[in-house]
């Protein structure tokens, strides 16, 4: 019987051990936010935190997690990345990222996760840490612009102009 912490909590789970996380999370302990995408962790839509490290829920078997702490996007705002979460979360709604919403809770863990360790991201690492996160709607750009901008409130910043965005205007004195 693996014993691991899921937001916090101490769970003793008495299932089988070969239980993928992600069933854990939804079906014994109700916890909906993390989604079931592909079974194979080729999607994303299971992310969570296994020790602050990005994970595929949908293929990481309850025993591999013994001991250690698992946190879901339920409770990623609760957490010493809490501030990172929450300029993820406000940078998603102003680059209007969402559209049918399914990947989000993976995407925006993968996110965190990144941000949490590199504020200032170039493209290809966005690219690498948010690769195999899918999303159907296809706002791949908007999460990168969104990724940015958190990085940059992070740190207290706005985040630079596009290459392609037009200079404002000179003001006449």
């Amino acid at each position: 019987m693996p014993k691991f912490h899921v937001n916090g909590e101490q769970i003793d789970f008495r299932g089988r051990d070969d239980t993928p996380l992600l069933w854990v999370l939804r079906e014994y302990l109700g916890l909906t936010g993390t989604k079931y995408g592909c079974g194979v962790a080729q999607c994303g839509a299971c992310t969570v935190h296994v020790g602050g490290d990005p994970t595929r829920s949908c293929i990481t078997p309850a025993a591999s997690i013994e001991g250690k702490r698992v946190v879901t996007i339920e409770h990623i705002g609760n957490t010493t990345q809490a501030r990172v979460a929450n300029a993820v979360q406000k940078a998603w709604v102003e680059k209007d990222v969402v559209q049918c919403g399914y990947c989000q809770s993976g995407q925006v863990m993968a996110a965190v996760a990144l941000l949490g360790k590199n504020p200032s991201p170039t493209d290809a690492q966005i690219d690498e840490a948010m690769n195999g996160n899918i999303c159907r709607c296809g706002t791949y750009q908007r999460v990168r612009e969104a990724i940015k901008a958190a990085g940059a409130s992070l740190k207290g910043g706005a985040p630079a102009p596009k290459k392609d965005a037009p200079k404002p205007a000179a003001k006449k004195a």
